[in-house]
């Protein structure tokens, strides 16, 4: 076990260090994702929200020092058993990062260095530890508790080795993004978004703030190991069915002129009342213009994006080119440059579209091309979803929390209702199946953004079950019809029910 931590951990270092990309650990993770059925998948989405990840690598971790165990014991009557056990792990590794999305022989270099680090623990250790129980006339003589320091010397090392090539990235990535902090707080802005008023949100009744802070922003992508581009690095190649190939560095975004919209991103796999929602001020440069300088032919109906780390969709032409609609090429978020966990350095925003068709984030590529295309499947287009991605009005109930018991002659109901780049005309509740009653709006900062409701709902002391529903500036009111998020988002009226003492 000691021989194998110290691999994961040595590992890990080697790939901080050279190719960050090829830690052996997250590769084996990355490979899990992508081969997981579709159905396996949602449901660690739904069930466990933004935690899938840290519990899909801890999963991880136990099965391999179970495993590393079992090979221990077997090691005490035949050494090759921890040996091969660790060749294996290491066979592993290797196969994941050769099969990642993008690969480089660079990335050999951390599992190969992973398994020597594996063989020469665990030839150490069960060294020591035969010395342990040989005879001292024998040449024996090391006794229990020198193995012990020994082997958890060997973890620390790996563990302090892991620590260090972290550390070194992190502070490249965090002194990359104060720089672009700093350029953002200093550039001149084509448009800036308007600061929400009061009466945009009512958090005193249980409603979210309007705005959402940066650490509280959802985030659903595949990605464990968050690509780490530099500014200095970072290219975009725009290229396939236009008049003309473009490239654009970081720079040269910047010497565009930037707007900052307020804009509310949804998640297609939120379910029915879920919190996959979140709001924020995007700052960026249209992607329309961009896109209007290389020259889109007629029939490119579909722009692909490719992400630093493979990652990839395709996202309707005829949406990003709509000169309503505001599609960015987003380099900030809420004020600072975005954060590694969103795209850090460059993402898309696309207002009304859920993310999964629309929101590549460490965006490195656009290829304007066909849907008919074979070969330019996005990536849940290949898994079930759905092609277009439009984003479904919705209503959700944040107050009272479902099985509360309130305290009150008058019970407070609010909530937040979405129908981005549509807007929110309507918000209505009823209670225990009785008649809909119209709630509260608040001030409406844009059809892009989320709108919070209020209602107060007199109520008498026992059980109670409420349903809310949202009607969009359409005219179009959100159906009763159940629906799963596959393939194009859920559906269905919210409830909760609550009781009244």
């Amino acid at each position: 076990m000691l021989a194998v931590w110290a691999a994961l951990g040595f590992g890990h270092l080697v790939a901080g260090l050279i190719s960050p990309g090829s830690s052996p650990y997250l590769a084996v993770g990355d490979q899990v994702i992508n081969l997981s059925p579709e159905p396996l998948t949602e449901f660690a989405k739904t069930q466990l929200g933004t935690n899938d990840k840290p519990v899909l690598l801890i999963g991880i971790f136990v099965v391999i020092t179970v495993l590393a165990a079992l090979a221990g014991l077997a090691s005490r009557v035949r050494p090759d058993w921890g040996v091969r056990t660790v060749v294996a792990m290491g066979l592993l590794g290797f196969a994941a990062v050769i099969l990642g999305p993008v690969f480089t022989p660079l990335d050999l270099v951390a599992p190969l260095a992973s398994t020597v680090a594996g063989v020469a623990a665990f030839r150490w250790l069960h060294h020591l530890a035969l010395r342990a129980r040989t005879p001292v006339e024998d040449g024996g003589g090391v006794s229990r508790r020198t193995v012990l320091v020994g082997g958890s010397a060997a973890v620390g090392l790996g563990a302090l080795a892991s620590a260090l090539g972290g550390q070194r990235l992190a502070q490249g990535i965090q002194s990359s993004r104060d720089a672009v902090t700093a350029q953002l707080a200093g550039a001149t802005y084509a448009e800036r978004a308007v600061a929400p008023p009061a009466a945009a949100a009512f958090p005193q009744l249980g409603t979210p703030t309007f705005l959402t802070n940066n650490s509280d922003f959802y985030r659903i992508d595949t990605a464990l190991r968050i690509p780490t581009l530099s500014t200095a690095s970072w290219q975009l190649h725009i290229h396939g069915m236009v008049d003309r190939e473009v490239t654009l560095s970081f720079a040269d975004l910047l010497k565009r002129p930037l707007v900052e919209r307020t804009i509310t991103l949804t998640c297609v796999s939120n379910p029915i009342g879920g919190n996959l929602i979140s709001t924020a001020n995007f700052i960026g440069v249209p992607l329309r213009d961009i896109l209007l300088e290389a020259g889109v032919k007629p029939g490119a109906d579909q722009l692909f994006s490719t992400s630093a780390d493979g990652w990839n969709t395709g996202t309707p032409t005829s949406v990003v080119m709509d000169p309503a609609r505001g599609a960015l090429l987003a380099v900030g978020m809420n004020g600072e440059a975005l954060p590694p966990e969103h795209g850090f350095p460059v993402r898309m925003v696309v207002p009304g579209l859920y993310g999964y068709v629309s929101g590549t984030k460490w965006l490195v590529d656009i290829e304007a091309t066909t849907f008919a295309n074979p070969d330019k499947q996005g990536y849940w287009l290949e898994r079930g979803w759905s092609q277009m991605g439009p984003i479904k009005t919705m209503a959700r109930i944040d107050n009272p929390q479902g099985f509360a018991n309130v305290t009150a002659d008058t019970v407070t109901v609010s909530g937040i209702a979405w129908a981005q780049h549509t807007g929110i005309a309507k918000v209505e509740v009823r209670a225990d199946g009785g008649p809909w009653q119209a709630a509260t709006l608040s001030t409406e900062v844009s059809v892009d953004t989320w709108r919070m409701w209020h209602t107060e709902l007199a109520l008498r002391s026992g059980s109670h079950y409420v349903e809310v529903r949202a009607t969009d500036k359409s005219g179009y009111t959100q159906t009763d019809e159940r629906a799963d998020p596959i393939p194009n988002g859920a559906s269905g009226w919210p409830s909760v029910r609550f009781s009244v003492a």
